[in-house]
């Protein structure tokens, strides 16, 4: 970079670089640029990427002793033009509400048994005396892959995590990329706020989804209800902590912690007018869950008797045979109709949802035996990615691992696809067409330790059904070896950054604060 040799002159020309231009033009040619500058200098940053990220709760937490485990980072961020995110977000929102109309109308009529058989005992009876009244779901995320098209995978309902997460991801890049760059604290947090967060528009959900109930009240205290070492337990303290930055008295508190008398709902003495549920119904069920009876009494009152608690049971929703219902409506206009689809929700699913059904019938399973390389079977209900089957990684260890899991041996294609088409647990498998998805080159940071990957990525993007107004969602992506991408499950969080704040940090690289 050169130097004019006048100190003002550079730091105003500096101070411009730096500034936010919403709307700036982004082509791929600087998107190529950006990356090749972050991958760079991230021998520098990247040790500071990762360690932060790590202290601000980008970790797994281990079930068996409360270790943290970091989850890694990578240097190189995914970036999307604004508008192409508010597209995404719109499918997502669309997808969420059809798939709550499609839920009710398969439970009241000849689908019901695709729907049930799946649940485990708690949650048949919470849904049995609640699925009539599921209106709102504060937040929801549809799982996307990214290649011609936009492609929606499935819908998650019951805890749709990673508001935290993705945060964490972005904010971090932004702020030791920035730094590095020679960004002050002022433009990083001015970059961070226009990049978006996914914990205020789940906090403010939160408040829309009370007032709703509450007709117009405010929530003065919030619990985070999760299991004691839950896996995303830190993900919890930064909304926990971000929540208090917002103005709300927030809590982390567990199942345990809990009592309540006859009009409302405590943890060491402090009454909480909501709960945020991150906690699966079924895990409520497991002998080792103290107190869990307390929580299964506040589950099954609709609509907040002593307590509000957002998102209510909803295992219904995230049953993947409904998500084959929707696959299955744009064929079968009766029950398009039965289910109330408006002519948006069904421009969505045909835009974004692949052709997904239950995986039941001699020629149907023949069919996929046959042509693996097409198809993906997952079990109906079920979460963390533990039985789904890619046809085209069957040569894989990772499909070999998953069979002998599933079934205790290591099995070919044609031999999951038989025991699975007979297999109900869950309540049996859906068959979807596999959306064809190639691995990004990546830089992972983990540690002191930078290294190249190749990763599938998927976008997922947040939504909330039945709000008056929906909030300021944006998205997250994870990146696996796998074509599996579960963060649980093994993976790294990629950075989400907006195009505008992409050409941002791009100034300050060329505005040569830091010479490569």
């Amino acid at each position: 970079m050169g130097s004019s040799g006048n100190p003002q002159s550079e730091t105003h020309a500096l101070a411009r670089a730096l500034e936010y231009v919403e709307g700036m033009s982004f082509s791929q040619t600087d998107h190529d640029q950006l990356i090749s500058a972050l991958r760079h200098d991230a021998k520098h940053f990247g040790p500071s990427l990762a360690n932060l990220a790590f202290e601000r709760g980008l970790a797994v937490t281990l079930k068996e002793n409360g270790a943290k485990k970091a989850i890694p980072v990578t240097a190189t961020p995914v970036i999307i033009e604004s508008a192409e995110l508010q597209r995404r977000q719109h499918l997502a929102a669309s997808i969420s509400s059809a798939t709550v109309k499609m839920v009710k109308t398969a439970l009241s009529g000849e689908h019901r048994q695709l729907v049930i058989k799946g649940l485990s005992p708690l949650e048949r009876a919470l849904c049995e005396t609640t699925f009539d009244k599921l209106n709102t779901l504060v937040t929801t995320r549809v799982d996307f892959f990214v290649g011609q098209t936009v492609n929606a995978l499935e819908v998650n309902a019951t805890i749709p995590a990673m508001q935290g997460y993705s945060d964490i991801a972005a904010n971090t890049l932004i702020e030791t990329a920035g730094r590095f760059w020679g960004m002050n604290d002022i433009a990083i947090s001015r970059l961070q706020a226009n990049n978006g967060s996914n914990a205020l528009a789940l906090y403010r959900a939160l408040l829309s989804g009370y007032q709703q109930i509450r007709k117009g009240q405010v929530p003065q205290t919030i619990a985070l209800l999760s299991r004691r070492n839950d896996a995303q337990l830190t993900e919890q303290m930064y909304l926990r902590d971000q929540f208090r930055n917002f103005g709300a008295d927030a809590d982390v508190v567990h199942p345990d912690q809990l009592t309540a008398d006859a009009t409302s709902v405590s943890s060491n003495g402090k009454k909480y007018d909501l709960i945020y549920r991150h906690l699966f119904v079924r895990r409520l069920e497991e002998t080792d869950m103290q107190g869990g009876e307390l929580v299964k009494q506040l589950l099954a009152e609709v609509n907040g008797t002593r307590v509000v608690i957002l998102n209510p049971p909803a295992s219904q929703v995230e049953v993947k045979a409904v998500f084959a219902l929707l696959s299955l409506s744009l064929e079968d206009k009766a029950l398009a109709k039965a289910a109330g689809l408006s002519e948006v929700e069904l421009q969505a699913i045909t835009d974004a949802v692949p052709w997904t059904r239950p995986f039941a019938g001699d020629a149907l399973v023949k069919q996929v035996a046959a042509d693996p390389d097409h198809y993906v079977i997952k079990r109906s209900w079920d979460y963390g990615g533990r039985a789904v089957f890619v046809g085209k990684s069957r040569n894989t260890p990772g499909f070999s691992e998953r069979a002998a899991a599933a079934y205790g041996s290591p099995l070919d294609w044609a031999a999951v696809c038989e025991r699975a088409a007979a297999d109900q647990a869950g309540g049996g498998f859906v068959v979807q067409k596999l959306v064809e998805t190639k691995p990004e080159p990546h830089l992972l940071c983990s540690g002191e330790s930078q290294s190249d990957a190749d990763l599938y990525v998927d976008f997922s993007a947040y939504a909330s059904v039945g709000l008056d107004n929906q909030p300021h969602w944006g998205g997250v992506c994870r990146g696996s070896m796998s074509q599996i991408v579960n963060i649980v499950g093994g993976g790294g969080v990629i950075p989400l950054l907006t195009s505008d704040v992409a050409a941002s940090l791009l100034n300050a690289w060329r505005a040569g604060a830091r010479p490569r």
